[in-house]
């Protein structure tokens, strides 16, 4: 595992089954952090609430409340200062502007690079200090 994350917990909303799963992997893999799926931001904001996480990655398009609404509740609800990543489709400067201008750390297009992705995470979640070369091998 190139980075040790165990002591750390992420949250993931996505409402996809098969990209939870494969994000999840990813991160396990390569990070050791600790997983919690969420289906839908209601469910994530629940978890949220009840639960302390290092990091919060959500999608954008889910049901019940999407990602923009919970990066919202995030920030002015819940008053969080969780480093939040959306991982999303949607591409457009538009969306990419709305989510980091309610308090998002970083937006990931799909689909994403396992590269990316950890990346995202640990420059969210590893202090600065020298890291090992990354190596997808």
């Amino acid at each position: 595992m190139p980075f040790n994350l165990s002591d750390k917990k992420i949250l993931l909303a996505d409402d996809s089954t098969i990209m939870r799963l494969v994000i999840s992997l990813h991160l396990k893999r390569f990070t050791g952090a600790k997983i919690t799926e969420a289906v839908n931001g209601r469910d994530a904001l629940a978890r949220l609430a009840a639960e302390k996480f290092d990091l919060l990655l959500t999608d954008i398009n889910m049901p019940e409340m999407n990602g923009i609404e919970l990066v919202r509740h995030v920030r002015t609800g819940l008053k969080s200062e969780i480093p939040i990543v959306i991982i999303t489709t949607k591409g457009e400067a538009k969306d990419r502007e709305l989510g980091m201008s309610l308090g998002a750390n970083s937006y990931i297009t799909k689909p994403v690079s396992v590269k990316d992705l950890i990346m995202a995470v640990v420059n969210h979640l590893e202090e600065k200090k020298v890291r090992p070369r990354w190596s997808a091998r």
